[in-house]
Order: C-alpha cells, then sequence, then structure tokens
C-alpha cells in the first residue's frame, strides 16, 4: 500500500490546509512514502524529514527521490531517535506522524509532543495517527482492529491508546487535542490534531 498511504497522507494536510510555502516536519519520515508528495508539492527547503532508521533515511535519499525526478536540494534529511526536533534550528506550520505512535509507549509520546511544542508555529499543529482503544483506560486486554487484522496492547508494540489519554500527554505538552477521527487508513489508524491553538483560532498577535 506504499502509493495509496503515501497519497492519504498527502490529501489529509492538504485538506487541512497545507500550501507550497508552509514548512512541514514529517516526523517517521521512513524512506518517504508520503515524503515524495510532500517534497513535489512544497516550495524548497520546507520539507523535513526525520527518522530513527538510517537505512530508511539512506533509502529515501538515494532511491525514492530519484526514481520521482526530485533533487535532495529540495529537502531536508536527519537521523534522529529521541525527538530532539528544537536542534533542527527552525520552526514549522506542519508536522505529521504517520503511524508513530503506534509503537511508542506513552513517555515517549509525551516526550514527542514537549518538542514538537517548542517547534510549531504558533497557529500550527501536529496531526499524528494512532490506534485507539475504545473499551476505556482500564481495559488490560489486546485489540483486534479492523480494517487491518492488527492486534494491539496498552504496554506492548503495537499499543493502543483511549483519545483521552493522549489528550492529557498533549496538555502536559501544553498543546491542544482533536480527534479527527476515521481517515480512511486501510488499517483503521485514527487521525488526532494536536495545536497550540484550537482548531480555527486566530493564532496570537
Amino acid at each position: 500500500m506504499w502509493e495509496q498511504l503515501g497519497e492519504l497522507q498527502f490529501a489529509q494536510l492538504c485538506a487541512a490546509g497545507l500550501e507550497p510555502h508552509h514548512s512541514l516536519l514529517d516526523i517517521g519520515c521512513g524512506s518517504l512514502r508520503g515524503g515524495i508528495h510532500f517534497i513535489r508539492y512544497l516550495q524548497p527547503g520546507n520539507y523535513t524529514g526525520i527518522d530513527r532508521d538510517r537505512g530508511l533515511i539512506k533509502a529515501g535519499a538515494e532511491v525514492e527521490l530519484p526514481a520521482a525526478g526530485l533533487d535532495s536540494s529540495r529537502c531536508r534529511l536527519e537521523v534522529m531517535d529521541d525527538f530532539d526536533f528544537p536542534s533542527l534550528g527552525r520552526k514549522f506550520d506542519f508536522a505529521l506522524a504517520q503511524s508513530v505512535f503506534t509503537h511508542l509507549p506513552l513517555n515517549s509520546v509525551l516526550r514527542c509532543l514537549i518538542n514538537v511544542r517548542a517547534v510549531l508555529e504558533p497557529s500550527g499543529a501536529l496531526y499524528a495517527t494512532y490506534l485507539p482503544n475504545d473499551r476505556g483506560v482500564g481495559y488490560l486486554g489486546t485489540i483486534e482492529h479492523h480494517p487491518g487484522g492488527i492486534s494491539t496492547c496498552m504496554d506492548s508494540d503495537p499499543f493502543h491508546y483511549p483519545f483521552d489519554v493522549l489528550a492529557w500527554a498533549a496538555d502536559r505538552a501544553d498543546l491542544t487535542a482533536t480527534d479527527l477521527g476515521d481517515w480512511s487508513h486501510p488499517r483503521a489508524q485514527r487521525m488526532a490534531r494536536f495545536g497550540i491553538a484550537a482548531p480555527g483560532a486566530r493564532p496570537p498577535g
């Protein structure tokens, strides 16, 4: 589902207001499944992709970009495993974490949110997918998600989360949290928005 998921990410952020002049931080960009679409669309220099897997970053730069007819000068790709986004030295209008929180324990989700808060523009937002636990915080069993057939747990990878728990983490990071729900993901991941300002609110100043 390389093309399907890449195009789905792109369509979701465009629907949220992404325009070519905006800057985007793609967290867990992998080998640029979605990145190819964003790099082609955004003005040169406005796409930054980070991933902990050096091999995937290398494949994106050396295989996927040339195959798409794109030059590496249009983007910035970094190996990063600690969510140290402030080290990038810039602010972002949008951030995306596609299938990242599904592999993170809560403390790591919180670290990601705290650090993304530090690099968002006042009207910026992180769009992140998650696998839901609609049975409540007290449910300790596994959940099988359809479509996709993925089984998730509360304390091992892949993780599921009640949205209330993600909203709690967002509050600790001084972010708003909005559950955007189903966005036609083929493996039943939902989308959430984490912003400095609530959706539709005017930025300060």
